[in-house]
């Protein structure tokens, strides 16, 4: 039993996943970068093709996901092994770096918007991106982004990570103590959210956050709880034949009629099918439907020792998941210039294909890096390590 402050963890409350890494994480986290690089691209071809135009859901909920079971995994066992505060600080830490980085990436990116207007004399960049407020007051709207109250478009989901990253400590605790009751507390915080509309203020005070805090840490605890054991409970669930039945015919029908509305039918639907446009913002129920049962299925058809994950075509989705933060911002930059590339130089679908690709073999090229350099650290004497 580990303590810290009084905060214990029965032995045997939860049921952690083995030490070893599941590949399948970094798998589709990794894929999910690319599909969030691809739908920042405006008018792509190649995002035709992402989960986004197939389904309710799309990489946003995968991300999140993933995330809360990646923390729950990586700090569940430490708060058991080593105590509350220890976790805590860790997680404090890496609150702190990601912060860091939405502040750098914040700065940067304003600076490649500002080049990009004024270079190719188009002020109409800086409003599409939602920085024309910096133009206007800059010394209030920094001070606002440090606040992660003003935020420019396409990076909204590191502000999220940090709001729920920072609460975690609190929250992988009651988990790890009660981990039904925990996604209890989750599901009525979300279902409150939903029906009083709660969410973060943002700048100017028109704006609110593009993913309401209160309604996306239902995901992020569902991932949680995945990781501490919650799984394990639900594996009856995910092995009959009803979920892929049923499952696999809403997914079938949640095709349909998102494809019936990115390419309008000659098909005159009754008012109750009118459904779009569902709300990403308060993370809909049939959004949240949608990817539970995706995922369910997924997790169904591909188990952790799938071949394939040891493959070498899986490596770059892998590498790209195992150094998400880092490929997420790169993402950021890759998706304004391949924007600004398909609006300046071709718009044609072959040069569309080509910037594509192009910005994910970056993203690769950037993950392989910093495995290569993490490699090398490891291996320095450590006296030698800087």
């Amino acid at each position: 039993m580990s303590m810290a402050l009084g905060l214990s963890i029965p032995v045997g409350a939860v049921t952690l996943p083995p030490k070893e890494r599941d590949l399948r994480l970094d798998f589709f986290r990794g894929a999910a970068l690319w599909l969030i690089f691809l739908n920042h691209i405006p008018s792509n071809f190649v995002g035709w093709f992402t989960t986004r135009n197939f389904g309710f859901s799309d990489a946003a909920e995968m991300f999140v996901f993933i995330s809360g079971y990646t923390a729950a995994f990586v700090y569940g066992r430490v708060m058991i092994e080593r105590g509350f505060t220890v976790a805590s600080m860790r997680i404090l830490k890496r609150v702190w770096q990601i912060y860091v980085a939405f502040i750098f990436l914040f700065m940067i990116y304003l600076a490649q918007i500002s080049w990009v207007a004024a270079r190719f004399e188009n002020p109409l960049y800086i409003e599409e991106m939602n920085l024309l407020h910096f133009l206007q007051r800059p010394e209030i709207v920094i001070v606002e982004a440090l606040l992660l109250r003003f935020l420019p478009a396409n990076v909204d989901v590191l502000p999220l990570y940090i709001v729920l990253m920072a609460f975690f400590p609190l929250m992988l605790w009651f988990i790890l103590r009660a981990p039904n009751i925990a996604l209890a507390a989750s599901f009525v915080l979300y279902l409150a959210a939903r029906y009083f509309g709660w969410n973060l203020q943002a700048y100017p005070a028109d704006k609110v956050w593009y993913f309401s805090p209160f309604a996306w840490q239902f995901l992020f605890v569902i991932g949680a709880w995945c990781g501490t054991g919650g799984a394990r409970q639900i594996g009856w669930l995910i092995r009959s034949k009803a979920l892929l039945i049923l499952g696999g015919a809403y997914l079938a029908f949640a095709a349909f009629m998102t494809l019936a509305t990115n390419i309008p039918l000659p098909i005159d639907f009754p008012n109750w099918l009118l459904i779009f446009p569902l709300d990403k913002t308060g993370l809909d129920p049939l959004r949240l439907a949608h990817f539970l049962i995706l995922t369910a299925i997924v997790v169904r058809f591909v188990p952790a020792d799938a071949q394939f994950l040891r493959s070498d075509w899986a490596k770059p989705l892998i590498l790209c998941g195992e150094h998400s933060l880092e490929v997420f911002c790169l993402g950021v930059f890759l998706s304004f210039t391949a924007h600004i590339l398909m609006i300046e130089v071709s718009s044609r679908i072959l040069f569309q294909v080509f910037v594509s690709f192009g910005g994910i073999f970056a993203m690769i090229a950037l993950a392989g890096i910093m495995t290569w350099y993490k490699k090398l650290q490891s291996r320095a004497p450590k006296n030698l390590a800087v």
